[in-house]
């Protein structure tokens, strides 16, 4: 699988995990895990030299984030939401920049 595919499946996932969250996030909790440990495995084989220079610097800043949201103590139903429409933002920001791998 290349890049372009791992980084496209990685979205679908950020999508799936920010809908089961918005959802709801207590009920959907064992899924939501089971995906974010996919994104992880598709993160960590992910050739980042091969990676363009301008994808790089928006794969860069989603690491970033993403490191800190999957960290996230989530407790109150507003946050619960900020965090989907984050997990969202950032599959539809992956899949819109996939382009320029």
């Amino acid at each position: 699988m290349n890049n372009k595919a791992k980084i496209l499946d990685i979205a679908m996932n950020l999508n799936r995990v920010g809908n089961l969250a918005a959802d709801n996030y207590e009920k959907k909790k064992k899924r939501i895990d089971i995906f974010l440990e996919e994104i992880n495995e598709y993160i960590d084989s992910i050739d980042k030299s091969s990676l363009s220079k301008p994808f790089k610097k928006t794969f860069d800043k989603f690491l970033e984030e993403y490191l800190l949201l999957e960290k996230e103590n989530i407790k109150t139903q507003q946050e619960k939401l900020y965090w989907a429409e984050k997990m969202m933002t950032w599959g539809n920001i992956l899949t819109h920049r996939a382009r320029i791998i």
